[in-house]
C-alpha cells in the first residue's frame, strides 16, 4: 500500500497534477479542478453528502474502465483509507505479513472496479467489502493451514519420541528413559543434522520455546522456521528408522 500510495500522490502532486471536477464532491457551485488526493480528502470527509460521493465514484470508475492508467491505481488509492480501517480490525494470524493482507485486499479491489460500473448502491462500500471478504478469506485459509501443520507436527511428536525411545533401548529392566539431547548429538556426527538444527529442536521440543520468539531473533518469518524444522526433524527420523532396521 506504500508503493501504491507513493503513485497516486506523484500524480495529484506532479507538475501538471491528475485532477477530477470540484463540483464532483462539493457541489455545483464548486467551479475548477482539484488534483485526485483532494478530491479523495473530500470524499471521506464526515460532511460531504452520500449523493456527491457516489456520482464522483461513478466517474472514478467510468474513467478507469474507459481511460485505463492513470485511473485505474486512483480508484483503488481512493478505497485505502476505507481498506486501512478494515486491515486494523483484522485480527491477523502470526504467520501471516500484514504486506499479504494489503495485497489481498488491493487486489479484490482491481478485480471489482469491474463489476461495479453500473453500481446502483455505493460504489465504495461494494469495493471495501471486496476488499474486507479478500482479506478475511485469507485468514481463515491461514489458521485452517495452522491447524492442519499443528496436527501433522503433534503426530510427528509421536513418531520422534516413538523412534528415540526405541533407539535408546531399555535401562536395566525399567521403563525406556530417552535422552534426547544424547539422539541429536549422534545426529550431528553423523551429519544427518547439522548444529544450527539439533540446537532449534532442542530449544523449542525440549526447551519449550516459542517458534514466533526465535524466528524475531534470527530475523526470518516464523512460517520459514517451522519449515525448516519440520525438513530436519523428518531426517532425523530417516536415520532412526534406519538404525533400527540395522539392528
Amino acid at each position: 500500500m506504500q508503493v501504491l500510495e507513493q503513485s497516486f500522490l506523484g500524480l495529484a502532486q506532479a507538475a501538471v497534477p491528475l485532477t477530477l471536477p470540484a463540483r464532483l464532491v462539493c457541489g455545483p457551485e464548486a467551479e475548477g479542478d482539484w488534483p485526485v488526493d483532494r478530491i479523495r480528502a473530500r470524499l471521506i470527509h464526515p460532511s460531504t453528502r452520500a449523493e456527491l460521493i457516489q456520482q464522483t465514484w461513478h466517474e472514478v470508475v467510468r474513467r478507469s474502465q474507459v481511460l485505463g492508467e492513470p485511473w485505474g491505481t486512483v480508484a483503488v488509492a481512493m478505497i485505502a483509507p476505507a481498506l486501512h480501517r478494515v486491515l486494523a480490525r483484522t485480527a491477523r494470524p502470526a504467520q501471516v505479513e500484514r504486506a499479504e493482507l494489503e495485497q489481498e485486499g488491493l487486489t479484490a479491489v482491481a478485480c471489482a472496479l469491474a463489476g461495479v460500473a453500473g453500481a446502483e448502491g455505493r460504489v465504495d462500500w461494494e469495493l471495501c467489502r471486496a476488499a474486507d471478504r479478500a482479506v478475511h478469506r485469507l485468514v481463515y485459509a491461514a489458521r485452517r493451514h495452522a491447524r492442519h501443520e499443528a496436527h501433522e507436527l503433534d503426530e510427528h511428536d509421536v513418531r520422534i519420541g516413538r523412534l528415540t525411545a526405541a533407539s535408546a533401548g531399555p535401562a536395566n529392566g525399567e521403563a525406556d528413559e530417552t535422552d534426547e539431547l544424547s539422539v541429536l548429538a549422534e545426529a550431528v556426527r553423523a551429519r544427518v543434522v547439522d548444529l544450527a538444527e539439533a540446537r532449534l529442536i532442542a530449544r523449542t521440543r525440549m526447551g519449550g520455546e516459542s517458534m514466533a520468539r526465535l524466528a524475531a531473533e534470527h530475523g526470518v518469518h516464523v512460517r520459514r522456521l517451522y519449515r525448516h524444522r519440520a525438513a530436519a526433524e523428518a531426517h532425523l527420523a530417516d536415520h532412526l528408522r534406519q538404525q533400527l532396521r540395522d539392528e
